[in-house]
């Protein structure tokens, strides 16, 4: 999502400095200053601009919605299995240490073969936390990544009938503190966007 905030900071920043040109080569010779045409298209007469809502994209676009929903599937099966696998050392360990206060073991070194196996079940149980948070980690990423691929592409494909010169980002209180409705492209948007996306038969 950063990247996107970035791209949009970047275009209006080109866009303010080409309007600066604009305004004072045009007072060169008594010229008329250039006038802007704003097509029917646009939200408002006022600017050609809009914005998108990128919380509200997100809450109801269906694949970042999908996404999220398999992901948290997997956290919570993820969970499980490191739950069950830490009683199950944890009992292990417990059932040791009872062995250990009852002279339970035949020989010092079978207890230190029971005693070194059980530290590797909780070096093994570390590895594995490691490995789950990796894996969950880079499934957030994937599902970002493509999440925001999709909005770039289906901005621009709206924007073809649109015709809007800027269409800024808004998501939460940044890069727009306050604009009209009639400048908010977010339903329009979602709804391209969900028509191009096709769930997985389950």
């Amino acid at each position: 999502m950063k990247n996107i905030s970035y791209l949009i900071n970047g275009v209006l920043a080109v866009a303010v400095i080409i309007l600066f040109i604009l305004f004072f080569t045009s007072k060169k010779g008594g010229a008329e200053a250039p006038s802007l045409t704003f097509h029917g298209g646009d939200s408002s007469v006022v600017l050609p601009v809009a914005y998108v809502n990128l919380d509200s994209l997100l809450l109801n676009y269906n694949f970042h919605k999908d996404e999220n929903d398999k992901l948290m599937r997997k956290v919570e099966s993820s969970n499980a299995t490191m739950n069950q696998k830490k009683r199950q050392a944890e009992s292990e360990a417990t059932d040791f240490q009872k062995k250990v206060q009852n002279n339970a073991f035949l020989s010092q070194e079978r207890a230190e073969r029971e005693y070194a196996r059980i530290q590797k079940l909780g070096a093994d149980l570390q590895i594995l936390a490691q490995r789950m948070e990796n894996e969950i980690a880079l499934e957030q990423q994937r599902i970002s990544q493509q999440t925001a691929d999709s909005v770039r592409v289906c901005v621009k494909e709206f924007n073809k009938k649109a015709n809007y010169q800027i269409i800024f980002s808004n998501s939460g209180v940044n890069n727009i503190l306050w604009a009209k409705e009639s400048y908010d492209v977010t339903p329009q948007l979602i709804k391209l966007m969900n028509s191009r996306y096709t769930p997985e038969k389950k």
